[in-house]
């Protein structure tokens, strides 16, 4: 079944964004029409000298009979009319290209060491980096090398290949019998997280969950207005502070306010300005501390929002958010604008943290669980089509 979800993930990722698609389409079409131009000058050839060896018995013939025959001289040695089939053989190439991508693709590459390096070079340039784009390109050598295969078998493969990184870190955010669970959500300024936490209480809260929102991102009047916005749409309560304030000091307030109220889920936004790391670590680790001297088992989830549009830089974020806290899992934003959705595949095959969702536009239904199948299959274009 092909969701609204999926639709639009495959039109924002693949259809208008994919740099995956584009430099694999181009290196294949490169192959193809080769291969192509091969066959019809093959074929030409062989028609060229199946007509000279009829037209030499021809010519024997009727050099017997006394009559020469002026066409099949006119035909030999008429240099302009040889040139002139030469841009006739050119357009039979483009036809021939052109009947193939009208109809299912069935273009062949001969998968050898030029294109398996090839093949490295788009992953590479995907964002899948480099470690990741030899382990996809390795496998699927190991299963087509020597062989001519089809385009749409290679898709085949790699959709698989991606798959198999995605799938054991596809997991829904988890919930913990004891009440409330404390959701954390961090990442850098700009990445989402406001927009997620206001999406994420609206999904929970249809889903038959109490859920509270804390404005911790104290440093910015717009985080906690555009917050109060969300909290408000939802019809959730929210706990906030004038800006400036301490963002400990609202985590506290916050956890101790979903304790007496006895909310399943809070969340509790946070500052994310990288410019001074340590400052940023500092109060990240004092938010933790203060929720656990009200709850102790709590935050039971760290969730680090990541912006898809900032490409490796993504994978310094998550180094950096690791070292601050017990980053427990991931969301995705910003996929919709994106011309390197491969960023994903490498934080979750260099980090196997698990990813709980991803975003692709605005809209409430614009973040959803996250399908490795799926967006695999967003990614690299639909074998079947």
């Amino acid at each position: 079944m092909v969701t609204g979800f999926f639709k639009k993930l495959t039109n924002k990722l693949f259809n208008s964004s994919s740099k995956f698609t584009k430099n694999l389409d181009e290196a294949v079409s490169e192959v193809s029409e080769n291969e192509v131009e091969e066959d019809l000058e093959k074929k030409a050839l062989e028609e060229k000298l199946a007509k000279n060896e009829i037209k030499s018995k021809e010519i024997s013939r009727s050099e017997k009979s006394g009559i020469l025959q002026v066409e099949d001289i006119n035909e030999k040695s008429n240099p302009d009319k040889d040139i002139q089939k030469e841009p006739k053989a050119k357009s039979v190439v483009k036809k021939a290209l052109d009947l193939l991508r009208s109809k299912p693709d069935v273009r062949k590459v001969l998968f050898n060491d030029e294109f398996l390096e090839r093949l490295e070079d788009i992953l590479i340039s995907s964002d899948v980096g480099s470690k990741t784009a030899l382990k996809i390109s390795e496998k699927i050598s190991s299963r087509a090398f020597g062989k001519k295969i089809e385009v749409m078998q290679l898709k085949k493969y790699l959709i698989e290949e991606i798959t198999m990184i995605l799938e054991p870190i596809a997991k829904p955010i988890p919930i913990y019998k004891s009440t409330p669970q404390i959701v954390l959500v961090v990442g850098v300024n700009g990445s989402g997280k406001t927009t997620t936490i206001g999406k994420l209480a609206s999904q929970f809260k249809m889903a038959g969950k109490s859920v509270m929102i804390g404005a911790g991102d104290t440093f910015r009047a717009a985080a906690i207005e555009q917050l109060s916005v969300w909290a408000e749409r939802v019809d959730v309560p929210i706990i906030k502070a004038e800006q400036g304030s301490d963002p400990a000091s609202l985590a506290y307030k916050s956890v101790e306010k979903a304790i007496y109220e006895k909310m399943d889920l809070l969340f509790i936004d946070t500052a994310g300005r990288l410019q001074n790391k340590t400052d940023l670590m500092q109060e990240l680790v004092k938010v933790v501390n203060v929720i656990k001297k009200v709850k102790n088992d709590a935050p039971e989830n760290i969730i680090l929002v990541l912006d898809a549009t900032t490409g490796q830089n993504i994978i310094s974020q998550v180094e950096v958010f690791q070292q601050m806290v017990n980053v427990t899992g991931i969301i995705m934003t910003k996929l919709d604008g994106s011309a390197k959705g491969g960023i994903l595949i490498s934080v979750a095959d260099r980090f196997r943290l698990p990813i709980h969702a991803i975003g692709v536009g605005e809209t409430l239904d614009d973040l959803q669980p996250f399908d490795p199948e799926e967006f695999a299959t967003a990614l690299i274009g639909d074998f079947r089509e």
